[in-house]
C-alpha cells in the first residue's frame, strides 16, 4: 500500500502504486499515474494528465503536469509523462504538451533536474541528463541522452541539445548544439569536445580521437565550406557513429530555420489534423 500523509490531497481517480510515498501538503489531481517505488517529499503539486514512473525523488514545492503556458491553449487533454529514477529538485516546473507538438511533454530515465529549473510545453528529456539551478527550456525543446546544461542558461524554443553536449552556465543557446561538443557564452559557440562525457557514456578512445579531429576540422579551418567539410569527414570516418551522427545534426541545423532543426515541424501536428 502507498503512504500517504493526513495532510495530502489525493484525488480518487489518481492511480498510485505499492510503496509509493507521499509527504505532508502533497495535492495530487485528477487522471494521475504514480509507479511504485516514488517519493514525493512534502508541497509537491501533480496537476492532471501527467504519470511518474517508478523511483523518483519529487522535492518540496515541484509543480509537475500544469498548463502549459501557451495562449492558443484551451484547456484540450493533453499530457505530462515521467520515467524512472529521476530526481527533481526544489521549484521544478515542468508543463504538459499541446496539440501544436505531440500533446506531450515527455521526461525519459535517471535524471537529475535542479532547483527551480523550467521545462516548457512539449519538451523531449531524454535519458541520463543533467539540468542545473534556473536552466529555463522553451517549447518543443529536445535533449537527447548525456547532456549537461550549467546554471541559468537558455535554450531557445525548438532548438535541440545533441547527445554528450555540455552547455555552459548563464549561456544563450539560440540555435541547435551540436553533439559531444562544448558550448558556452552569449550567444553560445562551440569551444571544444566534451570527452569527458564521451569517456562516460563508454566511447572508445579511437572514436573519441576521431571526434576531436573532426571538431578541428569543422570549427577551425575557415577556408572550406560547411557542406564540403561534412563530406570529406563522412568519407575518413564511414564506420565512426559518433562522427556520422555529428555530421548529420550540423547538416540537419544548415537545414533548418536560424539553425534549428526542428524549426522544419513546426504546425506540422494542425496541418496533419486537418488532413
Amino acid at each position: 500500500m502507498p503512504t500517504i500523509h493526513s495532510t495530502a490531497i489525493v484525488h480518487p481517480s489518481a492511480r498510485i502504486a505499492d510503496s509509493v510515498r507521499i509527504g505532508p501538503y502533497c495535492v495530487i489531481e485528477a487522471k494521475v499515474t504514480i509507479g511504485r517505488g516514488t517519493v514525493l517529499h512534502n508541497h509537491v503539486i501533480i496537476q492532471s494528465l501527467t504519470t511518474l514512473g517508478e523511483d523518483n525523488q519529487i522535492y518540496p514545492f515541484a509543480v509537475l503536469g500544469a498548463d502549459p503556458q501557451d495562449r492558443k491553449f484551451r484547456g484540450e487533454p493533453v499530457h505530462c509523462v515521467i520515467g524512472d529514477r529521476n530526481l527533481i529538485r526544489e521549484h521544478v516546473t515542468i508543463h504538459r504538451g499541446t496539440s501544436d507538438g505531440d500533446s506531450v511533454t515527455r521526461i525519459g530515465n535517471d535524471n537529475l533536474i535542479m532547483v527551480a529549473s523550467h521545462i516548457a510545453h512539449d519538451c523531449q528529456v531524454a535519458d541520463h541528463v543533467t539540468i542545473a539551478n534556473q536552466v529555463m527550456l522553451a517549447g518543443h525543446v529536445r535533449i537527447e541522452d548525456g547532456v549537461s546544461i550549467g546554471g541559468g542558461a537558455g535554450v531557445h524554443h525548438f532548438a535541440t541539445v545533441g547527445t554528450c553536449a555540455f552547455v555552459g552556465g548563464l549561456a544563450r543557446i539560440a540555435k541547435d548544439v551540436p553533439p559531444y561538443m562544448i558550448v558556452e557564452g552569449n550567444p553560445a559557440e562551440v569551444r571544444a569536445v566534451n570527452s569527458i562525457a564521451m569517456t562516460r557514456r563508454g566511447y572508445c578512445p579511437e572514436h573519441i580521437e576521431a571526434v576531436k579531429d573532426a571538431y578541428k576540422r569543422l570549427y577551425r579551418d575557415n577556408d572550406v565550406a560547411m557542406a564540403e567539410k561534412l563530406t570529406e569527414l563522412r568519407q575518413l570516418y564511414p564506420h565512426v557513429r559518433a562522427v556520422t551522427r555529428l555530421c548529420d545534426a550540423l547538416a540537419a541545423m544548415g537545414d533548418g530555420v536560424h539553425g534549428r532543426a526542428l524549426e522544419l515541424t513546426r504546425g506540422n501536428h494542425k496541418r496533419s489534423a486537418k488532413v
